[in-house]
Parts: C-alpha cells; sequence; structure tokens
C-alpha cells in the first residue's frame, strides 16, 4: 500500500510515525504584499525593492537591483527567514520562484510583484516550495489571461504538513544544508564561468591589435589577420545514415551527440534513402538560425550525420580545430558573423557559407594555437565536471523531496 495515500511520507528521521495531515496555507503562515512605486520614485539609493530578477536558484542575488525613495516606502522590510515568491509575471514559468532571506537586509523590500511569507520554521516552507505539489496549486490558481496567483488563491492552497514541529525543523534543516551545497557549487561553476569569459577576452588579440593582452610563456610572434578562407574548408558531402555514420544531433554548448528518443524522429521519415550532412571529429558546425543561443561548436564526437540545417568546415594545414572552435565562442566573433544574416522565411535566418568564408580573424602560428586550444579544452573539462555535481546534487534533492513530504 502506498504510504502516501495515508498521509505518511515514504522517507522520514527515526521516531516520527504520525500521518501528515492537510492543512491550508493561509492557516499555517503569515502574508505580507510588496511596495508598489512609480518609475518617479526610483533612484540610485535608497530602498532596495526586490524583484523576480532578484530571485536565481533559490538564491536571492544582486542582478537589475532597483532602489526607491525612503520616504515612500508603506511596507514590511524583509526580515531573515521570510520566504519571498513571484507571484505574478510575464513568463509563465517563473511564478512560484522563491528563495530565504538568510542574511539581515536592512532597507529592503519586495516588489508589487512578489509575496512574503513568514512562518516558525522557515525552512520546511522553503523545502515545501520545492515539491512538485506546489506546481500543482500554482496551475490550478493561475489567472486565466495574467500570469498571477492572487494572495486569497495562496492562502487557499493546500498542503500535507507534518503535525511535529520537531520533525518539520529537522527536515527544513535537512534541506536547508542541501540549498547550502548546491548554492556553493553554483557560485563555483558561476566563477568558473566568468573566469573564461575573462580569458576569452585577454588570450585573443583585440581588434586593431596584433598581440593579446595574455599569452603563454615563449610566444612573442604578432597575430596574422586571415580571412576563414584561408582557414576553414566547407564540408558539403551528404550521404544515408549508416553504422558508421549514425544519425546525431548537434546540442548547443555539447556539440554533437547521440539522437536521445525525444530528438528522433527518423520514424516519421518515409523517404529511406534521406541524405544528411557528413562529419567528422574536428569539424566546426553552425546553425545560422540559432547563433545567439550557442548553435556553434565543434563535432568532438566522430564521424556522423546531422541534419542539412547546419554548415560544416573543416581546417586547413594553418590552423587548428580547437582553436577555431574557442574563437568561435567570443562574442566579437559571433557579431561578425550575425553581421552576414539574411532572413529566408518566417522566423529563419541563414548566413551563406561563401559570406561566411570571408570573415577575417587574427590567428597566432600553430604551437600557440595548439596551447590556447588545450587550455579551453582543460577548462571546459573542469566547468563540466562541477555542472555535473551540481546537477547530481539537484537530482538528489528532488528525490528527496519526492519522498520525504507527501
Amino acid at each position: 500500500m502506498d504510504k502516501k495515500k495515508n498521509g505518511i511520507p515514504k522517507l522520514r528521521f527515526p521516531g516520527f510515525t504520525g500521518a501528515w495531515e492537510q492543512r491550508k496555507l493561509g492557516e499555517m503562515v503569515d502574508f505580507y504584499s510588496g511596495l508598489t512605486y512609480s518609475p518617479k520614485d526610483v533612484r540610485e539609493s535608497g530602498t532596495l525593492v526586490l524583484r523576480s530578477s532578484n530571485v536565481k536558484n533559490g538564491e536571492i542575488v544582486n542582478a537589475d537591483n532597483v532602489y526607491v525613495l525612503d520616504s515612500i516606502v508603506n511596507s514590511n522590510n524583509v526580515e531573515i527567514g521570510d520566504v519571498i515568491v513571484v507571484v505574478r509575471n510575464g513568463s509563465r514559468s517563473l511564478i512560484g520562484k522563491h528563495a530565504l532571506v538568510k542574511r539581515d537586509m536592512k532597507n529592503t523590500v519586495i516588489g508589487a510583484f512578489m509575496t512574503g511569507i513568514r512562518y516558525t520554521n522557515p525552512n520546511f516552507i522553503n523545502a515545501m516550495l520545492d515539491t512538485r505539489q506546489f506546481n500543482r496549486e500554482i496551475n490550478k490558481n493561475l489567472g486565466a489571461t495574467i500570469n498571477q496567483i492572487t494572495t486569497g488563491s495562496f492562502k487557499k492552497m493546500r498542503f500535507m504538513v507534518a503535525d511535529s514541529t520537531e520533525e518539520q525543523q529537522k527536515i527544513g534543516n535537512l534541506f536547508k544544508q542541501f540549498d547550502s551545497l548546491i548554492a556553493l557549487h553554483q557560485r563555483k561553476l558561476d566563477h568558473l564561468k566568468e573566469q573564461k569569459k575573462g580569458l576569452l577576452q585577454k588570450m585573443f588579440s583585440k581588434k586593431g591589435e596584433v598581440v593579446p593582452e595574455v599569452r603563454f610563456p615563449g610566444f612573442t610572434d604578432a597575430w596574422e589577420q586571415r580571412k576563414l578562407g584561408e582557414v576553414l574548408v566547407e564540408r558539403n558531402e551528404r550521404k544515408m545514415e549508416t553504422k558508421d555514420y549514425p544519425l546525431m544531433s548537434f546540442v548547443k554548448e555539447v556539440g554533437i551527440v547521440p539522437k536521445g528518443d525525444r530528438y528522433n524522429r527518423s520514424f516519421l521519415v518515409k523517404d529511406t534513402n534521406k541524405k544528411y550532412k557528413v562529419t567528422k571529429k574536428g569539424d566546426f558546425i553552425y546553425s545560422s538560425n540559432n547563433l545567439d543561443t550557442g548553435s556553434i561548436g565543434l563535432n568532438r564526437y566522430g564521424n556522423a550525420c546531422i541534419s542539412p540545417v547546419y554548415s560544416i568546415f573543416y581546417c586547413t594545414s594553418i590552423a587548428t580545430s580547437s582553436f577555431i572552435g574557442t574563437l568561435a565562442l567570443r562574442r566579437e566573433f559571433i557579431n561578425k558573423m550575425v553581421r552576414y544574416r539574411q532572413g529566408v522565411t518566417y522566423g529563419q535566418w541563414r548566413i551563406h557559407e561563401s559570406d561566411f568564408l570571408k570573415i577575417k580573424v587574427q590567428i597566432p602560428i600553430l604551437d600557440e594555437q595548439k596551447k590556447i586550444g588545450e587550455f579551453f579544452k582543460q577548462l571546459d573539462t573542469l566547468i563540466a565536471l562541477h555542472q555535473r555535481k551540481l546537477d547530481h546534487l539537484k537530482l538528489l534533492k528532488k528525490g528527496l523531496l519526492q519522498q520525504m513530504f507527501v
């Protein structure tokens, strides 16, 4: 028999045996509303107004901060232990995004599209709002035309809750530790990504310059300007998928990967003789339509077939694929490509290969290219390692939420 149907979680701390009971949120917690202000009230300093942009990955962050005149504030200052929740937003998916106030924040209130929650066991409530039950309650109570949850609807949301204050505290403290660990790994990951972003600027020569700001010892030669047509050659071979050339997907920021069940629609293709573009290990690939979202990079997998919508190139003898692949990550390079983008059909773009090969870039000698490519490859490996650790922690937390809440 499923214990959850009897109001008993699948997993709980020793010593707790009683069934949980269903309660309305409004019977448990205190709500407070956010501040309504106008653009004329905004200042460079004053009272900080927390908005949706200040809630990220379950943490309160500095992002697009807004400050208002102290004199117009007529709402509660946030306190340690408050849970702030996004209740209205243009994006439906952001409704319910929340964070726990973990430090003293003087002169700080929430905005009108937020709601504040106060409870004796804030860590328990914060964890409860991470459960699938909260998502179900949101979907039941969202406005039909406006993406919002009213305070009245919020108060009526029903949850199964541990009757024991001690059990609530133990559960809340466990997920508090999980959240702290997740936040720590998230900060490490963000720091590595910022480091990479900075190094991509410093280790490549800027416009009008012939040497980068930072380079490896022993390299003093000036970088040379070349057209991509001297560096890359288009690979435009097509063939049917085979065992040696399996049909693959190209995923942003990852590259060539096996098709998952979600994307594998080959069973819908009636023409068994359909041909795809051939790609080999080290090829440089881009999708004209999705450049801004990261559909650009290298084939690190090997022989494969991919959709004809991609443009594929291999390196000449004066360049290495790892260097070109790293060069392509720079915003300056993407901007050069976008200048050649042309509308084909509604919502679709195309950068013709002939135009792409006209782009001018600065490149060093081969040995320096190899050093730079290998350095960023190692950095990417480290970033991927931290990402896997973070994903594992989030998955573990998700599993525990399902088992420790009814």
